[in-house]
């Protein structure tokens, strides 16, 4: 049967911007209640003046507390009276330009691993009892970083396959209670995050065109992502790809991925602007 969202109370941490408001609107259109969070109280009580207040409860939460994470969840419960879903989304990239890991400062890889993964491990820990009680549904942004080289962008990318990874192993521990696990895997996504990739950091832009094909570089919209989480969520499938144009890579990527990274390795242009990055040559905006 098709998950049913109305009267289901959904949890939702990176909410205030991207694919975090753009889910939260969606959802919000099928009938769900919404727990809203995100750092900044004023931005999630932003996104809450566009619903009925009645069914919406914003709250500040750095998911790296863990403790915080559990007051939410117990916040949601006063309020609703019980927590359905829980979707870890929040997630953090680089503060400015994007660096290789020789260059990279050791409290930024720290801090990103810190949110990116320990932040969806903090929610999932927090959500469980509820999610488990209620035959719920725990939903983790991942990337296709998971599978793709994460070249200038290691932290994000390791902590994006460590949570699915995480994801992977929930999945198999729930089963026989009702309740399920989904990793959704972004493409490109307008969004602050990808913005370095785009125009934001011209080494970054120009490493992009020159080892992706242009139908694998089209950024898409936090509603395209939206609208594919939530057609996710009604058959609880185990994962969201989206944009669809990523899905072969993500079901070969045992075989590609050896291919791949021999070809980013020996790629001559590709290395140049490495080594322009590393020496702070152009590697600004």
């Amino acid at each position: 049967m098709a998950y049913d969202f109305i009267g289901k109370v959904i949890l939702i941490t990176g909410a205030a911007g991207g694919i975090g408001a753009a889910t939260a609107r969606e959802l919000y259109s099928l009938g769900a209640l919404l727990v809203l969070t995100d750092m900044q109280q004023e931005a999630v009580d932003q996104l809450a003046q566009e619903f009925d207040a009645e069914r919406v409860l914003p709250l500040a939460l750095d998911v790296t507390d863990a403790e915080a994470s559990k007051r939410v969840v117990q916040s949601a419960v006063e309020r609703f009276g019980r927590l359905d879903v829980a979707f870890a989304n929040a997630g953090i990239a680089w503060r400015s330009d994007p660096k290789t890991l020789r260059i990279c400062p050791t409290d930024e890889f720290r801090r990103i691993v810190e949110v990116d993964l320990f932040g969806v491990w903090n929610t999932m820990q927090a959500a469980l009892p509820e999610v488990i009680r209620n035959q719920g549904q725990i939903l983790v942004t991942s990337s296709i970083y998971a599978f793709i080289n994460g070249l200038v962008n290691a932290p994000y990318a390791a902590s994006k396959a460590g949570v699915e990874a995480l994801a992977r192993a929930l999945l198999v521990e729930l089963g026989g209670t009702g309740a399920s696990v989904s990793v959704v895997y972004p493409g490109w996504t307008e969004t602050a995050i990808a913005k370095i990739a785009f125009g934001g950091n011209d080494l970054a832009t120009r490493m992009n065109k020159t080892v992706l094909p242009n139908y694998l570089r089209q950024p898409i919209q936090p509603q395209q992502v939206a609208k594919a989480i939530t057609q996710g969520m009604r058959s609880r499938r185990p994962r969201i790809v989206v944009p669809g144009r990523w899905t072969p890579i993500a079901l070969l990527r045992g075989l590609l991925n050896p291919l791949i990274d021999r070809y980013l390795q020996r790629h001559k242009a590709l290395q140049k602007l490495l080594r322009e990055l590393e020496s702070g040559s152009g590697a600004g905006s």
